[in-house]
């Protein structure tokens, strides 16, 4: 899932006073930001069309949504910090059921599938081991809030790994009309 440029343009204003920072990690371009739903890693060739096949009626199920991004953290320790993530909150929990039904069509292909909890994030950067990283640098978004967006579709996309990663749409399905998706109440904080 891709955010919406105004999305997009509103974090990268709210990062802005944070990329030269000292300890600061190596940012991921504004143009490569999405939310991963299940990676897998390489997908041998010959599995693509079944995997295709199994993500439509696995996106079928979705129903109006809303998310924004709220909210920052890291993976990896205070000291050793390894990826700083952006929060997603709103109707995330559509979202993370949308991402078990994919990785149990992935697993019904007999494709191997991460098995830890799904953290819905949008990563905006990484620390490169053995540099000076600043591990409390996420806490400084701890209170962004980004706009609303609907969630129109989901993407299979290839990732191009190297010194220019880029990533491939494969195809794309719609997600339920977002009208009259609602935004909860509730303050989802930490959001991922």
């Amino acid at each position: 899932m891709t955010p919406p440029a105004g999305v997009v343009e509103h974090l990268d204003r709210a990062l802005a006073p944070l990329r030269a920072e000292p300890g600061a990690p190596r940012w991921t371009p504004a143009a490569r930001w999405h939310l991963t739903l299940l990676f897998l890693g390489a997908v041998p060739a010959h599995r693509v069309a079944g995997l295709l096949a199994a993500t439509g009626p696995a996106v079928a199920g979705t129903g109006p949504a809303a998310l924004r991004l709220a909210g920052a953290g890291r993976f990896g320790s205070r000291r050793r910090p390894q990826v700083f993530w952006v929060g997603v909150a709103g109707d995330d929990a559509a979202v993370s059921a949308l991402a078990g039904r994919l990785a149990g069509a992935a697993r019904g292909l007999g494709l191997p599938v991460e098995d830890r909890p799904f953290r819905a994030h949008l990563t905006v950067g990484r620390w490169r081991p053995g540099r000076p990283a600043d591990g409390d640098l996420p806490a400084r978004l701890a209170g962004y809030r980004g706009p609303d967006w609907p969630v129109t579709e989901v993407q299979l996309v290839e990732s191009h790994l190297g010194p220019e990663p880029r990533y491939e749409p494969l195809a794309s399905w719609p997600v339920a009309s977002s009208a009259g998706a609602r935004m909860p109440c509730s303050d989802p904080g930490n959001g991922a």
